[in-house]
């Protein structure tokens, strides 16, 4: 009887799909087609709606790359169907192996009502449940024809990812546009068949539950006549009904299903598109909520919210009614998903911020925790920074996609760098767009890691990225899986109750320290540099313009720019969207960012000047008489006040430039430093205790080519093997030396390759640091640019700062684990140190390192930082980071974690110099304590918002003064919620602070300013 097996899952699987699936429709009737071909950008259904069609034949081509077209659709339902459920069916052309990678459309009714989105697993839209015969159809498709830029061989180079560069040929056809008779009996048939298929082939090969659904399929199938299908299926259905009604087993892993669709916010396809793919599936999701009872669909990110709301209000009622009736879920409580590893804290606190705002505002609720499944790694400062902001739990997914270390839990608490913890859960399906095949369910128990414990997992279920979300096919197998033997059972579950039994179950979790890395797409910390360049400067500027307006607005009664802030803000931290931000978004995408990250940077620096003037006088005539220096930085420079403005103080001491053998000696009253006759340093000695920084024989700022053409996903990753072959870029075109006010300079020109590279090395009077600035014109392909320091320096460790302090790495690869981590992260600079001696590298806009041990008998252990630089990827934007790039980074000397971070602060917030007259700081803090953002709240209460860190990893106690004095104080969470009174005397807080813990401070608006 086994033989028998094969033959009957064969028999199954061919008549579902070669005859019960074309049987769901049972007639078929051709309708009238027109169109109308936008010759620019997409505009709103209402002017879609009033355009002037021309007739179109089915079978025709249509859609240049990233082109619109409307289509109008006309008919009647003929008498004779009259009593039958009526669909429309439209092939736009699609290719159902690229879900949410194609062509898509919006369907309207007249009246710009919208309906549901058109993609391959959703041709359908209802037209009459049931018909009366007659009637009239009318209604309209806005087709985007989005080119496919991943095809069935990815990650070929193609022009197709700005439209700037991409084809005018037609892209798709029109395959056809018919009215059809839906047979609901024969669509639950085919579910049927389905689920028990799919379960049988995960059940042990011999068992009893197999043999017997296997024994249902026949019976089933001798029932059912092929040429009468929607006759005959209902004994066929009865004949499996036995099979579908046994229950599941007692101790069935639990999987608690929520409907879903990673839409992400750009990546091969621009900002504009994304909107509409936002707009297309949450019309399609409303739909689906108002035809089952259970389903309930999530979706994350404020600004997807946003853009429905500005531009598909049609749309957005139907989704704001939905999230009234508890169906249509805001989820993770952040403006976008963004990538976690390079924003800063004051950006992620802003993520959470501006999230959470506008759900409270738009929809009366608040995230409980944080949904990230797709982001590349997480920072270890997040659990912090969760937690402060309110959060009770953290989704993600994305670390199955390791390499080489699997993942050790599935629901585990995770402790950040502050000793804080988040309630986290990963699927043990290993994905977030879940169809709910057997596969998948038997997996998500099978590979369950706390199933001693905890009952379940969660499975986000839909198509992403424009694929439409969850299908009726989905809801339908959902309802099956409910409670079936030898399955798990699925239920439709919002994720905070699923977190609550998750918390209840495991009182006692599993803890996880550290970062969550990802063994993959560590390329996406140096991939389009001038995206993460922006990011870095407009995270800065924005921080600097709320301080001085804060200060502006309660010393002068300055009007606070609220709108403005907010404003730029959201647009930075789109950008941190995780495709964007790292560097993998075609080049429409990225063009786009660096035009942002401009428009921003532009009005940000004019709201400086703005409050600037207001604080130190306006510099045209009249002026306050005097040159002061602002400073942004929460720390003292030049004689300067944190957070305050004083008189220019020249630096004591000089800086003297010597030939030697060729090269040049640069010396001040800290450092010596040689510089070879190759613009190599070759020596960097503390003074004071005579240190030499380098490796005897060794070059630093040696710049570095290697190959680089990862297995696969281009602009995401780097693998191991490309340290293979490498190359030394010692090649000189000239050197010139010079001292200029008091700073020796050496320019360093070089050709290599394609490509010529500019370094100007600079010492300054009373500084430890070495600044390179460096310009290169880059014209590579598939190569990785770095630099690289070789330190004599015994480390252990690396110290890289993260938010609000840093993450310690080893530098060794005991483990399978460590030698994993051969590309990470950093923000303004990475330290390293043996007991009485370390050296750092500061950096303004590079996020990716690497480090390596090297052992020498004479000179001992030596220690190589190297940063990234550029990379020359060709998918999915061929020309990434082609052309002028600049970078500014520096070897720091003789540093201690507290010069690093002292250092990292003064390379990435120069000061501004103006006409004007001295301003007192508003807040200061005691030593071993950094101001990391000063604001007015943003309920535009004219309260004061301070935030406070400990950034090096120690206990400290000491004060926060907010000048004036203050008449209430109050402990506060990071997105600016009132707590406890805080003591305080005359505006002066003592506080006490653990390793890295972040505190706010709300001071209420009747404070008395200065």
């Amino acid at each position: 009887m086994h033989d028998d097996i094969p033959l009957t899952i064969g028999r199954a699987a061919r008549v579902l799909t070669e005859r019960i699936r074309p049987a769901v429709y049972s007639a078929r009737l051709p309708l009238e087609v027109s169109a109308s071909v936008l010759p620019g950008e997409p505009i709103s259904p209402a002017d879609g709606l009033a355009l002037d069609f021309e007739p179109f034949a089915v079978g025709s081509a249509w859609g240049a790359a990233w082109g619109t077209t409307w289509f109008r659709v006309r008919g009647m339902i003929p008498a004779e169907w009259a009593g039958r459920r009526i669909e429309a069916l439209v092939d736009l052309g699609f290719d159902p192996n690229m879900t949410g990678f194609q062509c898509e459309g919006l369907v309207y009714l007249p009246g710009a009502v919208p309906v549901k989105s058109l993609n391959p697993r959703n041709q359908w839209l209802p037209v009459s449940e049931s018909a009366a015969g007659g009637e009239e159809v009318e209604f309209f498709v806005e087709a985007a024809a989005n080119p496919v830029l991943l095809d069935y061989v990815p990650f070929l180079p193609t022009e197709e990812g700005d439209i700037a560069t991409s084809s005018p040929a037609p892209l798709y056809r029109l395959r056809h546009v018919d009215l059809a008779v839906f047979e609901p009996e024969v669509h639950e048939f085919a579910l049927d068949l389905e689920v028990l298929l799919e379960l049988q082939a995960e059940l042990p090969a011999t068992s009893p539950r197999r043999m017997r659904i296997l024994q249902a399929l026949d019976d089933a199938l001798d029932l059912l006549d092929l040429q009468r299908i929607p006759a005959t299926v209902g004994d066929a259905r009865a004949a499996l009904a036995p099979a579908l009604a046994s229950p599941a087993e007692a101790s069935a892993h639990r999987i608690s299903a929520v409907g879903h669709a990673h839409i992400d916010s750009a990546w091969l396809w621009p900002v504009r598109e994304t909107i509409r793919k936002v707009a297309r599936t949450a019309s399609t999701m409303t739909e689906l909520l108002g035809t089952t009872d259970d389903f309930l669909y999530g979706m994350s990110s404020a600004q997807q919210y946003a853009w429905i709301k500005e531009h598909r209000p049609e749309v957005y009622e139907k989704v704001k009614a939905a999230v009234a009736d508890g169906r249509f879920l805001p989820l993770g409580g952040m403006w976008v998903e963004s990538d976690t590893v390079m924003p800063t804290g004051e950006a992620i606190v802003r993520q959470f911020l501006y999230g959470q705002k506008f759900f409270e505002e738009e929809f009366g609720i608040r995230s409980r925790g944080v949904w990230l499944p797709d982001s590349f790694g997480y920072s270890p400062a997040l659990p912090q920074l969760m937690r402060r902001a309110g959060f009770e739990w953290f989704f993600t997914q994305k670390i199955s996609w390791n390499q080489v270390n699997r993942f050790p839990h599935h629901s585990f608490a995770w402790e950040g760098i502050d000793g804080s913890r988040v309630f986290t859960h990963f699927p043990s399906m290993d994905t977030y767009n879940s169809q709910l095949s057997g596969m998948e369910v038997a997996k998500a128990s099978n590979q369950f890691r706390e199933s001693r414990f905890a009952s379940g997992s969660i499975a986000p279920v839909g198509w992403g990225d424009g694929g439409g979300g969850t299908t009726r096919e989905m809801t339908g197998k959902a309802a099956r899986l409910a409670d079936l033997e030898g399955s798990a059972r699925v239920t439709w579950e919002h994720p905070d109750a699923f977190f609550e039994r998750a918390q209840r179950e495991l009182p006692t979790p599993p803890v996880w320290v550290g970062e969550l890395y990802l063994e993959l797409h560590r390329a996406t910390l140096t991939s389009q540099h001038k995206t993460k360049q922006g990011n870095r400067v407009t995270e800065h500027l924005l921080v600097e313009a709320e301080l001085w307006w804060a200060t502006a607005s309660l010393r002068t009664g300055g009007d606070y720019p609220y709108d403005e802030i907010d404003e730029l803000w959201k647009q930075v931290l789109l950008q941190q969207f995780h495709d964007i931000l790292p560097g993998t978004s075609i080049a429409w995408v990225h063009r786009e960012a660096v035009e942002q990250y401009a428009r921003v940077a532009r009005a940000a620096e004019a709201l400086i000047e703005r409050a600037q003037e207001l604080l130190a006088g306006d510099s045209g005539e009249g002026a306050a008489a005097g040159t002061v220096v602002f400073n942004s930085s929460p720390l003292t420079r030049d004689g300067v006040p944190g957070l305050g403005a004083g008189a220019i103080e020249r630096m004591a001491g000089t800086v003297s430039l010597s030939e030697e053998d060729g090269g040049f000696v640069l010396e001040n009253e800290l450092v010596r430093i040689v510089v070879s006759a190759q613009g190599l340093i070759i020596s960097a000695v503390d003074r004071a205790s005579g240190r030499e920084t380098l490796p005897a024989g060794t070059a630093a700022n040696l710049l570095q080519l290697h190959q680089d053409f990862p297995n696969m996903w281009d602009a995401w990753d780097v693998d191991r093997f490309y340290r293979n072959r490498v190359e030394d870029l010692v090649e000189l075109d000239a050197i010139e030396a010079s001292v200029v006010d008091g700073v020796a300079r050496i320019v360093v020109r070089r050709s290599f390759s394609v490509s010529t590279v500019e370094q100007v090395l600079t010492l300054r009077p009373g500084s430890r640091t070495v600044e390179i600035d460096q310009v290169t014109d880059w014209h590579e392909t598939e190569k990785f640019l770095k630099v690289a320091f070789p330190l004599a320096i015994q480390a252990e460790h690396t110290a890289a700062e993260t938010q609000f302090g840093y993450a310690k790495r080893v530098t060794h690869t005991n483990t399978s684990w460590e030698a994993a981590k051969f590309e990470t992260s950093m923000h303004r600079f990475v330290h390293v140190e043996e007991p009485g001696f370390g050296a750092a590298l500061v950096t303004d806009s590079t996020y990716g390192f690497d480090v390596t041990r090297d052992s020498d008998p004479a000179t001992g252990v030596s220690t190589t930082l190297r940063l990234s630089l550029l990379r020359a990827p060709r998918f999915p934007d061929p020309q990434t980071d082609q052309g002028e790039q600049t970078h500014r980074y520096g070897l720091v000397v003789g540093a201690g974690i507290e010069e690093a971070t002292a250092e990292g602060l003064a390379l990435n917030l120069p000061a501004r110099v103006r006409p004007g007259s001295p301003v007192a700081p508003l807040v200061e803090v005691s030593e071993g304590i950094l101001v990391s953002g000063v604001k007015l709240a943003s309920d535009r209460s004219g309260d004061l918002v301070v935030r406070v860190y400990e950034p090096h990893g120690r206990r400290t106690t000491g004060t926060v003064t907010i000048s004036g004095g203050a008449a209430t104080v109050v402990d506060a969470s990071i997105i600016e919620d009132a707590g406890d009174v805080v003591e305080s005397d005359s505006g002066t807080v003592q506080l006490t602070l653990s390793p890295f813990e972040v505190r706010t401070y709300r001071v209420s608006a009747d404070r008395i300013p200065d």
